[in-house]
């Protein structure tokens, strides 16, 4: 790995599992990435430009499609891998409870005797960490929020620097000794404090709004009760200062650690159409069922709609990595 940079090292999300099927055993054995879309041809051509690019994906897979918003989609995660990652950069692959970092060794090959496997784009990279996995608990909060994305793939050039934490952290087997002592009772406090504490509906909801305020957002709003379409809170963050996305937040604080059912994900998914956001949240002070996952995965294939669940574990450590733990013995 370069510690020395002439280029600027960029980093990325990517998950190896084209057509649903899980080829991280494959990815390690043969030290290459893998990538689906394989009946799509011809996109290594450097000649071609973003439309044209996308448009071979539609008439291959979404011909059909009223909208380019699948195809868009499809297209932006193959473009990140084709054109976009280079030798040097990290790729952060998520696998159950742990994930593993690659960096990137060469450009994107097609091996067309893998098409009828949906994996002929494939990468070489170099498996960092000896290929070993590394735990999620090694990870800070905004790294582990970006690895719960549905999307293929998602750039994290700004988390370069807790990518290279996890992987000294996972080098030792564990955080720096005190630090990771006040870390994690710091998190089970605040957890603690969510669940069990005097904290209400509405407190966790302005909470919730103080975190969206320290991760960037430009404007937040609690929607009135009787306002409520589906979305609790309505947040706005402005891409390159210019393109502004609006994030819906379903929000659910109970006592103790009740899951969120599909019927909550089905409620938000009301408020991002009636409010016409371009994403969405579940944010809870308990956990997230696999219902609640599926009916979150099923979503974004048929829209392209990103949903992050966020359970009451995540949100303690978001409270607590942006400086604002405290806040929830006031709230």
């Amino acid at each position: 790995m370069r510690d020395e940079r002439e280029v600027k090292e960029s980093a990325f999300i990517y998950r190896v599992k084209p057509s649903g099927v899980d080829r991280l055993d494959e990815a390690l054995q043969t030290n290459q990435l893998i990538t689906g879309w394989a009946k799509a041809k011809g996109l290594l051509n450097k000649e071609l430009n973003w439309v044209e690019f996308r448009e071979v994906i539609r008439k291959t897979y979404y011909a059909d499609d009223q909208t380019l918003r699948r195809a868009g989609a499809a297209a932006g995660n193959l473009w990140r891998f084709i054109r976009e990652m280079k030798p040097g950069d990290l790729v952060v692959v998520p696998h159950g409870n742990d994930f593993y970092v690659a960096e990137i060794t060469g450009d994107a090959i097609y091996d067309d005797t893998k098409v009828d496997e949906d994996s002929a784009y494939r990468r070489p990279v170099r498996w960092l960490n000896d290929k070993k996995a590394i735990s999620r608990k090694l990870a800070d909060a905004d790294l582990l929020l970006r690895m719960k994305t549905w999307n293929t793939s998602a750039r994290a050039d700004d988390l370069l620097d807790k990518i290279h934490n996890s992987l000294n952290y996972a080098r030792v087997g564990k955080r720096p000794t005190f630090n990771s002592q006040l870390y994690t009772r710091l998190i089970e406090n605040t957890l603690d404090e969510i669940q069990n504490g005097f904290i209400d509906d509405r407190g966790f909801e302005k909470l919730i709004e103080s975190l969206l305020r320290k991760l960037g957002a430009v404007d937040t709003r609690i929607v009135p009760r009787q306002q409520d379409k589906g979305a609790d809170i309505l947040a706005t963050f402005r891409v390159a200062g210019i393109i502004q996305q609006v994030v819906a937040i379903q929000a659910k604080h109970w006592k103790g650690k009740s899951p969120v059912s599909f019927e909550v994900v089905q409620q938000l998914i009301n408020g991002i159409e009636a409010e016409g956001a371009d994403l969405g949240m579940v944010i809870t002070s308990g956990a997230i069922s696999e219902k609640a996952r599926e009916a979150a995965e099923q979503y974004f294939e048929k829209t392209g709609v990103n949903i992050d669940l966020v359970d009451g574990e995540m949100f303690a450590k978001l409270l607590v990595e942006s400086g604002i733990s405290n806040s929830v013995a006031s709230a």
